[in-house]
């Protein structure tokens, strides 16, 4: 039995409408799902992004067909990487600097492969990096 990837990830944003729309506007995210005040989801390949604010889920509760679903509690910057072709690398540059978004960081890993770094609204590092980072693409 193995993992076969992974089905979400979140973020902690103390502002959900500034991360709302640097997601949806700057990165061209689709939003799927909000609960006002608590959470915004976005669907990212065959997997989704949870926007989180991060006091209300550690203190509200929420109940999901009769089970509360456990407080997550975390706080402060997080990291997440967008998987991206090479080939795009420069268009995503563009993209980012279209919106205000400055580069904090360009990467070209020894071992192959491509990471550049920036931050959402709420001081998340996000990272757009190449497959190649952690297995080689196939030729």
């Amino acid at each position: 039995m193995q993992l076969t990837g992974i089905l979400e990830t979140a973020l902690y944003c103390n502002d959900l409408t500034a991360a709302e729309t640097f997601y949806r506007d700057a990165l061209g995210l689709t939003l799927i799902a909000k609960q006002e005040g608590r959470m915004a989801v976005f669907r990212c390949g065959d997997g989704v992004l949870l926007l989180f604010d991060p006091v209300v889920t550690a203190t509200a509760t929420t109940i999901v067909a009769g089970s509360p679903i456990p407080s997550h509690g975390t706080q402060g910057i997080g990291h997440m990487a967008f998987r991206v072709e090479e080939a795009h690398l420069s268009g995503w540059r563009a993209r980012l600097a279209s919106h205000g978004i400055p580069i904090e960081r360009e990467i070209a890993w020894p071992a192959g492969g491509h990471s550049i770094y920036f931050r959402d609204p709420a001081g998340n590092s996000i990272e757009f990096g190449t497959t190649s980072i952690w297995w080689k693409d196939p030729a």
